[in-house]
């Protein structure tokens, strides 16, 4: 076991069995290309160790470069993927071969893929060493492939965690026995997104705010996204699958999370069954339900002080908000019941100072770390 930063990671790849699937491409590549000079355009930062075994593993004649992306994060991965290092220039009417160290979701294969397709190559080919097919959209063909692995997030022979354990000559996986996934309820004014920043930060979580994740997909045109306007355009609710859809993509965004605070969802008892349904296809459960209470008199004077701060209409109408709480009591009714059942609902006050309110939270969340 090694440790990185703040996580662990336990042994996953030894260095022969990775050398074994490196010649085996190199192998693959010579019978296509052993007649002509083929360009290796490695992709940067993490293929920098698989190419250059690549290359003292190909006996024949040949021409490496090198390209650099990078994809820009906040709370959750955006997917928005910038290109630093430009493309050679000596590309027209050559073979190319693209070097990646590994293909999950394919986000910045996409990319790459692009930026070959603006030049005149004779012909681009795509190596992975590593390979997360389970997760793959599918889009292209990956032409020469390592090893196959599972949705697991690794490190060492050039792929790194925060920078560090590309030096390492095996390959490590994140150990994920200490996840933890949360539900957090609460009416409007509890103070949800508030304790989850702070959660967030103390145990090292995810936060998945569904409205975050919808107003990224739209703004951003996603396929996902252009699918809920259509419904949204039409005044009609967004179908389930969609959302879960939206969520399924945050969580395989980030295999290496020690766990996630999904904020908004579910709102019904067939939304819970859903996750539920995400959850176990990625081995994982969700933890805990914990449902912020707090006296609606209360809430309606935060929410009242809240509409004059920011604009919102929805927070300057008494009998809106209530309606709104109204709307919250039957929903999460049946939520309660569902997850009760699981022994995984938990009720925490939400009245008091910020700081008194994570302390309740944090003891919740670690009772179910201890019996986990």
């Amino acid at each position: 076991m090694i440790k990185l930063h703040d996580k662990l990671f336990k042994p996953f790849l030894k260095e022969e069995e990775i050398q074994l699937a490196v010649e085996r491409i190199a192998a693959e590549i010579v019978k296509d290309y052993k007649d002509e000079v083929p360009i290796f355009v490695g992709v940067l930062n993490g293929a920098f160790m698989f190419i250059s075994d690549l290359l003292k593993n190909y006996p024949h004649p040949c021409e490496v470069s090198f390209v650099k992306l990078a994809s820009y994060r906040g709370l959750i991965s955006t997917g928005i993927v910038e290109t630093l290092l430009d493309l050679p220039e000596n590309l027209e009417g050559r073979s190319v071969i693209i070097v990646e160290d590994i293909i999950d979701t394919g986000r910045t294969l996409q990319e790459l893929v692009h930026l070959f397709a603006k030049t005149n190559v004779k012909e681009f080919k795509i190596a992975s060493l590593f390979f997360k097919k389970e997760i793959y959209n599918g889009e292209y063909s990956i032409d020469y492939v390592g090893i196959e692995i599972p949705n697991k997030f690794i490190v060492g022979y050039g792929l790194d965690y925060k920078e560090q354990g590309r030096n390492l000559r095996d390959v490590y996986q994140l150990n994920q026995s200490h996840m933890i996934n949360l539900v957090l309820f609460g009416k409007p004014g509890a103070g949800k997104g508030t304790q989850a920043a702070f959660l967030k930060d103390q145990y090292n979580l995810l936060h998945i705010s569904t409205g975050d994740v919808f107003r990224f997909n739209i703004k951003n045109n996603t396929e996902l996204g252009k699918l809920a306007k259509t419904f949204m355009d039409k005044g009609d609710l967004v179908p389930d699958e969609v959302t879960i859809k939206m969520l399924r993509d945050e969580v395989e965004k980030h295999p290496e999370a020690n766990g996630f605070i999904f904020d908004g969802f579910p709102r019904t008892v067939d939304q819970a069954k859903a996750l539920d349904n995400l959850m176990d296809s990625k081995e994982m459960q969700i933890d805990a339900i914990i449902a912020l209470e707090a006296n609606d008199e209360e809430l309606i004077q935060r929410l009242l002080e809240r509409g004059k701060i920011s604009g919102r209409t929805d927070d300057q109408d008494e009998d809106k908000i209530r309606n709104r709480f109204e709307e919250y009591n039957q929903k999460t009714a049946p939520l309660k019941e569902y997850y009760e059942t699981q022994g995984k609902f938990h009720s925490v006050n939400g009245i008091g100072a910020i700081d008194e309110i994570t302390e309740r939270l944090g003891n919740v969340i670690n009772a179910i770390q201890v019996e986990g």
